[in-house]
């Protein structure tokens, strides 16, 4: 299985059929059928069943009759965000929203036809036939969707690509949860040294709301996405382990800021706090990014003159308040905590320059392992974006994978972990593949 990452560019997609989708797309109409489960569509996800557990926030009516029937391989668009890569073909028969466009795709595999309308081009031809007033409500054209032109390479060989591209993603996939669990592992050595140097610090404490200017709970609703905006909205996913995932937060437009910031506007040194799936997450909000709350947050404005915001997160995560967020939460499947909780949540209240002494402390402490857990995230970006290069290098004809399918074993039944037995076999290959992309 060696050069599964390295191969030569051959060029190949003038040799493959050129078809508009025109030919390819039938629209399907069919409706009434609220037995069958619900899907959605997701930029980083394409088509999937929905499930409880889903950080999606749309209201699910009662009345399901008039949502649209999706057929497996059916192509599935939301039309006011294909320019992001909202689209994808339905794993299964079931139901969409009507807002969706759904069709009848004729790919002679439908592994390939999603490999293909989610690469990285053909989304981008998905953006130049969108357009609207502003970005972040731009609406799909369908006449000139329609006129988009795919080459396709023979069935035999969308076949052996959705094979190669199966192999690749478990094997880059295999290689990105090691390194998530390696984080895992790094964060919860600086949450010990955390319990450690704190352990112990609870004279002088106090409720949380009395150190606080103010306590503000988010809007209890989802600001609109705007692509390249530079005014960020932090929903619960972008707060993990005391630090801002910026990946894991989206940007708006100005009017939607000002509207997201009129309870308040996050200031550099306030703390925001997760309330709800999770629970008890936190960090400081940094200079030089304005932000606005996602839903399921709240913002404390921290009274520094009492207590330093940095003091304050250790304490969410390794101090008296993290014992008053684990009986909270204890018995609960999503946990919720309410404001009031919140606020009556004790913290110890040493001296400031105690508490700023605590956390050089803590910060030496913990300096190799933050400088581990920031290298690995940079290599699960790298690999993310290696991932897209490669799908999109492979589904476009630049480079042919037909020998090296040939060498894959056929596809394993379902839930059998296809990068098994890679492990070591591939580490170096990988890294290569990912290193030659940056030349």
């Amino acid at each position: 299985m060696t050069g599964l990452f390295r191969i030569p560019r051959t060029y190949r997609a003038q040799e493959w059929q050129a078809r508009s989708l025109r030919s390819m797309l039938v629209a399907r109409s069919e409706r009434n059928r609220a037995d069958l489960p619900l899907l959605t569509v997701a930029r980083e996800r394409g088509v999937f069943v929905r499930s409880a557990e889903d950080d999606n926030h749309n209201v699910i009516p009662e009345d399901l009759t008039n949502y649209k029937v999706a057929r497996q391989g059916d192509l599935v668009i939301n039309k006011m965000k294909a320019w992001q890569g909202s689209l994808g073909l339905a794993p299964v028969d079931g139901i969409v929203s009507p807002a969706y466009f759904v069709f009848s795709a004729d790919f002679a595999v439908p592994g390939f036809g999603e490999y293909l309308l989610r690469s990285k081009p053909y989304v981008a031809k998905f953006a130049a036939a969108s357009d609207g007033v502003r970005i972040g409500q731009w609406d799909l054209d369908i006449p000139r969707m329609r006129n988009i032109e795919v080459r396709l390479p023979s069935a035999a060989e969308q076949a052996a690509i959705v094979k190669y591209l199966a192999y690749a993603n478990a094997r880059i996939d295999s290689a990105i949860t090691a390194k998530r669990r390696l984080i895992a592992l790094l964060e919860e050595q600086k949450r010990t040294v955390a319990v450690h140097v704190l352990d112990g610090i609870s004279h002088g404490s106090r409720e949380l709301r009395h150190v606080l200017r103010r306590l503000v709970d988010c809007e209890h609703k989802t600001a609109p996405y705007t692509e390249g905006g530079e005014h960020w909205v932090l929903r619960t996913s972008a707060i993990k382990s005391g630090e801002i995932d910026w990946s894991g937060a989206y940007t708006t437009d100005p009017a939607s800021y000002d509207a997201w910031t009129k309870r308040a506007v996050p200031q550099p040194g306030d703390v925001i706090f997760t309330r709800e799936a999770p629970v008890g997450e936190a960090a400081v909000i940094p200079e030089g990014r304005p932000v606005a709350l996602g839903q399921r947050t709240v913002l404390m404005q921290v009274r520094q003159d009492i207590i330093d915001p940095e003091f304050l997160v250790h304490q969410i995560y390794a101090g008296l308040p993290r014992r008053r967020i684990s009986l909270a939460t204890q018995g609960s499947t999503v946990g919720h905590f309410n404001m009031d909780d919140i606020g009556w949540m004790r913290v110890a209240v040493p001296s400031v320059e105690a508490q700023r002494s605590l956390v050089a402390e803590i910060t030496a402490i913990t300096l190799a392992a933050e400088t581990a857990a920031d290298k690995t995230r940079r290599e699960i970006a790298l690999l993310q974006e290696f991932r897209t290069r490669l799908a999109a290098d492979v589904v476009t004809g630049q480079v042919d994978v037909r020998a090296v399918a040939a060498t894959l074993p056929d596809a394993p039944a379902a839930g059998v972990d296809l990068a098994a037995g890679f492990d070591g076999q591939l580490d170096e290959e990988l890294a290569a593949g990912v290193e030659s992309g940056d030349e």
